[in-house]
């Protein structure tokens, strides 16, 4: 078993905020055809996130602070279950980009599979809405709003779908276990991206909220219109029944970015800040 102590990396979930069309790796591995990328199947039950649970992390580019992101359940709506993430630079960071956005994913309570994602950003000068509808026929109708222009369009994706607000948490009610392979489609920046990786040998991740055991599943994204625009992507998950992401490491067009846990609230739970970064080591 590994043990590290880590401040890790932006989640897929605050992609939609801080990313744009950049940051093209090269190619690594194939892209796997809808064939190979098999329904990731029934997740495991009882959930172990509900309305209540509030998630902080600080956001780091560039070797610096450049932000924070909230994740929440909030109070079941319609029957559906809404997470919203939410990220902001910091007046440092907004000198490079500015970004304040809130995505929020309509999940089944079931499934965890979204059936509605709404997105609203401001991007430097750019304020981005896109509003985003899943079908059963493998379908994402997408109204996009730019600057007060709309347009609409249809986007197709594989055996299983997510957003970028509802991916983490679908990953969160997996049934983890080292050297399984995981693999489905994500909406997010307008486009359709396939995720893929594998689950890594346990680690135990210190940080100041808190000392965890945690699965590491490592892998890439690229989009469905350009396969060769790659993002490296790694999430740590506790491998406790809460099954909470406490860090991630993803890339954009300036390079990697960080994201750390930093709370949790949840309901029935003792509330957990770090109190002293001191210890903290890159």
């Amino acid at each position: 078993m590994k043990t590290s102590t880590v401040i890790l990396a932006v989640s897929l979930s605050s992609a939609a905020a801080f990313a744009q069309d950049g940051g093209v790796a090269k190619a690594i591995s194939p892209f796997p055809t809808d064939t190979q990328c098999v329904a990731l199947g029934n997740i495991k039950t009882p959930i172990a996130f509900g309305p209540g649970e509030t998630l902080e992390f600080d956001l780091d580019a560039l070797g610096a602070r450049a932000g924070t992101m909230t994740m929440r359940v909030l109070p079941l709506r319609d029957g559906l279950m809404p997470i919203e993430v939410h990220a902001k630079t910091n007046t440092f960071f907004s000198k490079v980009r500015r970004v304040d956005g809130t995505g929020t994913s309509y999940l089944s309570p079931r499934t965890l599979r979204p059936t509605r994602y709404y997105e609203d950003a401001q991007e430097n000068e750019w304020h981005r809405v896109a509003d985003v509808s899943f079908r059963k026929n493998r379908t994402a109708k997408v109204l996009s709003t730019i600057n007060g222009q709309s347009t609409t369009s249809e986007l197709t994706y594989g055996n299983d779908v997510s957003d970028v607000a509802g991916a983490i948490f679908l990953m969160r009610q997996l049934d983890l276990k080292e050297g399984k392979k995981l693999c489905f489609d994500v909406y997010g920046i307008r486009r359709i991206w396939r995720v893929w990786g594998t689950v890594q040998p346990k680690e135990h991740v210190s940080l100041p909220v808190g000392e965890f055991e945690t699965w590491h599943l490592a892998g890439e994204a690229a989009r469905h219109d350009w396969q060769d625009a790659r993002r490296d992507i790694h999430v740590w998950i506790t491998a406790d029944e809460r099954r909470m992401p406490i860090a991630a490491l993803g890339s954009i067009d300036l390079g990697a970015v960080r994201a750390t846990l930093t709370s949790f609230s949840r309901p029935g739970d003792k509330a957990a800040k770090a109190e002293n970064k001191g210890n903290l080591k890159w």
